[in-house]
């Protein structure tokens, strides 16, 4: 369900790399590596043992090679397995479902749609062996937060094939830079916490055994019949004196 709102961070990422300016020369090395060996995703876990983290990307090889010393500076992004509803001061959730026809839906189906408000904590954590670099990193990523685009990002969804974006909206863009102890001497690591605050659309229809409007194939979840809807009124009386 959550699969989405993964995707559209790691665009949101990508984004951001696209705009870094190197001030460094550990920097312009990052920023000419290329995103899939500069931002990665890090365990299924929150930063919460950043040394352990590291290693395991270290462990990880990414150029198919023999072993080497790992390239440095590098950004992890991790997010919770937990999950929050969004508090009602911020938005309000769609509980009961609503009937819909998806825009773009050419065979112009009818589902049922609740809206699922959530907040999702994720983390962005730099590594560096210079703190110059790790701090113009994160100080540009804190800049592309404050930016109009970089407040949001859209994650798409798919239902009955036709993809739909719903909004996530990136809170606290002011949050800062946490530099993280390690017995490194020569390691800087600085972590940003997150939280996303995601629309997640949850569409029903009925079974294919139920009454719908025979415009699914049996059996294929991505090509659903939708509900049955009215689509003649015949006129069985005379109200004429």
């Amino acid at each position: 369900m959550l699969k989405p709102v993964h995707i559209g961070f790691g665009g949101f990422m990508g984004a951001f790399y696209a705009s870094l300016v190197p001030t460094t020369p550990a920097l312009q090395q990052f920023t000419t590596r290329g995103l899939k060996k500069s931002i990665l995703w890090a365990p299924a876990r929150m930063i919460d043992a950043a040394e352990e983290m590291l290693a395991a990307w270290q462990k990880n090889d990414t150029d198919s090679a023999t072993t080497a010393p790992p390239e440095m500076p590098v950004v992890l992004v991790a997010m919770a397995k937990d999950y929050m509803p969004t508090g009602r001061d911020f938005t309000r959730q769609i509980a009961d479902s609503v009937p819909v026809m998806i825009p773009g839906d050419a065979k112009e189906r009818l589902f049922g749609l609740r809206v699922a408000a959530g907040d999702i904590r994720a983390q962005v954590a730099i590594f560096s062996h210079d703190p110059g670099t790790a701090s113009s990193i994160a100080s540009q990523f804190l800049l592309y937060l404050d930016t109009v685009h970089g407040r949001r990002f859209p994650a798409t969804f798919t239902h009955a094939g036709v993809a739909t974006e719903w909004p996530v909206q990136v809170e606290s863009p002011d949050a800062p830079a946490s530099s993280i102890p390690t017995d490194a001497k020569n390691l800087t690591m600085l972590v940003i916490d997150l939280t996303l605050k995601a629309s997640i659309p949850l569409y029903d229809g009925p079974a294919d055994a139920d009454p719908n409007d025979g415009q699914g194939t049996p059996g294929d979840a991505s090509d659903p019949s939708g509900y049955p809807v009215v689509v003649q009124v015949n006129k069985f009386w005379n109200d004429t004196p």
